[in-house]
């Protein structure tokens, strides 16, 4: 009984060493690669940092940053979608005015440090928006906290789980609010009890604030401000605007829920199992749209499967269609070599025309694309995600979906049924820890019961 305890012990930590300590050693590898992408460059010496003109009559809309990272699209969209209505003056705006990174390696340039921003106004901001933030590290975040409890009498929109940032300031409590599917399964809103929470809808409004569930969800939240402010055939304007398919929910924001469940298995694994990562480049240049290029990075950045590397043709800033100020982390002459780069926007054919005439010049790099310019009519996720279930496979790409909680049905996938790489590192993996447990058993348990038999006979 003793011999066949310690056999199992064997095989079990034999699993547990080459499968669970190296998928878990990928996955949070992958994710640190993601929430907290290291630059590996320096900062250069930045001049000329575009500053939208202010405009006292309009109301201003303050879009926070954060350290060490903000999400991406909860920060990108909702700046652009306000811009687009030229009706405020729209700000991003963060404790101090040093480089912010954005999940997967975007890096831009605050407009205002909060000192700045109050000074400028006099008075609060008549929207402050809450992207999803990390509360990792208490020192550096503290300042956002009371930033947004100091002008807790204003409109406030959280996007995705910018909404437990929003619980955090303790503004929530006693009101119903929505964030990402996600939080709800792995206990995150628990920690505030005293909110009302839903996950039955796309957005909430309760009193000044308005909460919005996972990622593409808020967009409807957005819509929802703008067309109570600037009126409907605004929000439907911005909406045709953006090809986006779903503005029934600014009207009707009812939803089945997402839950985890089994389909976040191929997530899990190619974060965890994923080693030979595609290399892509996404073309920095002026006058590009903020959305575009956040779909980039919120699909295949966000994959486990692949690595965007922002790349320019300066090391000054590159200032996007709405006054972002983006911080390439390589120029031309040093870019990594790559598996194809992505020169995103619907005009970026004409915009960008020189920048690819020098990449192509370059010649280091197998192919480019251009994947707003083929499908001008089509939301900006849509041509990324089906690209990615060909790069990939389709269980990745219809994941890729659920997680931005974008329910198309319109999307064509086309490719592999799985991932061929990361379920078959996972299978070679059990295979060596099977037979790495079978000969420790022959080799020390079962030759020492033999040994012992011998010595009894």
């Amino acid at each position: 009984m003793k011999r066949l305890l310690l056999r199992l012990v064997v095989y079990v930590l034999s699993f547990g060493v080459f499968v669970g300590g190296i998928g878990t050693f990928g996955y949070v590898r992958s994710n640190q690669e993601y929430w907290i992408p290291t630059r590996p460059t320096p900062i250069p010496a930045l001049q000329g940092l575009s500053v939208p003109e202010h405009n006292p009559k309009k109301p201003t809309v303050a879009v926070l940053l954060s350290n060490p990272t903000t999400e991406v699209i909860d920060f990108m969209i909702p700046y652009e979608m306000f811009a687009m209505t030229e009706a405020y003056n729209v700000y991003a705006v963060a404790p101090d005015k040093n480089m912010k990174t954005l999940s997967g390696g975007l890096d831009l340039m605050p407009h205002y440090s909060f000192d700045e921003l109050d000074r400028l106004l006099g008075k609060s901001p008549d929207l402050i928006v809450i992207p999803a933030m990390p509360m990792v590290d208490e020192a550096k975040y503290k300042p956002i906290r009371e930033w947004i409890q100091k002008h807790s009498d204003t409109k406030l929109l959280s996007i995705c789980a910018g909404g437990l940032n929003l619980a955090d300031t303790g503004l929530l409590k006693g009101k119903e609010a929505t964030t990402d599917w996600k939080s709800f399964d792995f206990k995150e809103t628990n920690k505030y009890p005293e909110t009302k929470w839903r996950r039955d809808v796309r957005y909430v409004a309760d009193g000044n604030i308005v909460s919005s569930a996972a990622l593409t969800s808020g967009i409807d939240a957005v819509l929802y401000v703008i067309s109570q402010q600037l009126g409907e055939p605004m929000a439907e304007k911005i909406a045709k605007e953006m090809n986006y398919p779903s503005y029934h929910f600014v009207k009707n924001p009812k939803v089945d829920p997402n839950y985890v469940d089994q389909t976040e298995l191929i997530y899990s694994f190619n974060l965890a199992f994923q080693w030979n990562k595609k290399n892509t480049g996404v073309l920095l240049y002026n006058g590009m749209d903020e959305g575009a290029l956040t779909a980039i990075f919120d699909t295949y950045a966000n994959s486990g499967t692949t690595k965007v590397f922002t790349i320019s043709s300066s090391q000054q800033p590159i200032v996007t269609k709405y006054n972002l100020n983006l911080i390439a982390r390589y120029q031309m002459s040093n870019a990594p070599k790559l598996d194809k780069m992505f020169v995103t926007g619907t005009q970026a054919k004409t915009l960008a025309a020189e920048d690819v005439k020098q990449w192509n010049e370059k010649g280091n790099t197998k192919e480019i694309r251009f994947l707003h310019s083929d499908s001008t009519h089509r939301f900006v996720f849509d041509a990324p995600l089906e690209d990615l279930a060909k790069q990939e496979d389709i269980l990745t790409a219809k994941y890729g979906a659920k997680r931005l909680e974008y329910r198309a049905e319109h999307l064509n996938f086309e490719g592999r049924s799985f991932s061929f790489e990361a379920f078959g590192i996972l299978f070679s993996l059990s295979i060596l820890a099977a037979l790495v447990a079978f000969y420790i058993d022959r080799r020390f348990i079962m030759k020492k019961k033999t040994t012992t038999n011998g010595c009894d006979y």
